[in-house]
């Protein structure tokens, strides 16, 4: 995150440590195509699902890590699932403002004065964003997460089917994610969910 990178709009205070971009650029050597960047989509989401389909109450609900915003509150693995929404739709939300004319349509490291923000003021701003999420949808069930990161995907879809080729390609004023265009900050979805399973399964969710 930085989560979303700190996208703020984004994300989650994992600034940067973001999103990573394994696969910022297509087999070409080219920037990823609306093809490419669907079939991302879909197979990661289909494999995150069915990770997710695999464990137990008690890994699904468990306490698994503490919150970089209040440490006495514990993400669970259904909350790094739903958290991937947020962030989704801040994506979707930045790439609209960028089209639309906004010239700060990232908000990361600029205010929308243009002032500067300290790093700590975007981690502050991040990880205060990324709780209220969290304590919003906490103790929700595996299909009603399912369900709100359906949601979520649809709105990254319907963008996509209304983005031009040469749209995909432009790069989206100061994102950190992926290659910094706006096909590669969609893409950079898939790795999202991969990058929190990561987390969870570092933290031992397989343990509970």
């Amino acid at each position: 995150c930085v989560e979303a990178k700190i996208g703020v709009g984004g994300c989650c205070a994992h600034v940067a440590r973001v999103v990573p971009a394994p696969t910022r650029f297509s087999s070409k050597g080219d920037h990823m195509n609306r093809i490419e960047i669907e079939t991302k989509l879909n197979d990661d989401r289909t494999w995150l699902l069915n990770t997710y389909t695999q464990l137990s109450e008690t890994q699904l609900f468990g306490d698994l890590t503490p919150s970089e915003h209040d440490p006495s509150n514990y993400w669970s693995a259904l909350d790094h699932l739903a958290h991937l929404a947020l962030i989704e739709r801040n994506f979707a939300s930045m790439i609209r403002k960028h089209i639309g004319g906004a010239k700060n349509p990232v908000g990361l490291t600029h205010d929308d004065s243009g002032a500067p923000r300290t790093r700590d003021q975007i981690m502050a701003s991040v990880h205060a964003m990324t709780e209220e999420w969290q304590r919003e949808h906490h103790g929700k069930s595996l299909s009603e997460v399912v369900a709100l990161g359906a949601s979520a995907r649809a709105v990254t879809l319907q963008l996509l089917s209304e983005l031009t080729d040469e749209q995909l390609n432009e790069v989206l004023p100061g994102a950190p994610w992926a290659d910094g265009t706006i096909g590669g900050v969609l893409a950079a979805n898939a790795d999202h969910g991969r990058m929190h399973w990561k987390w969870a399964k570092d933290a031992g969710v397989h343990e509970h």
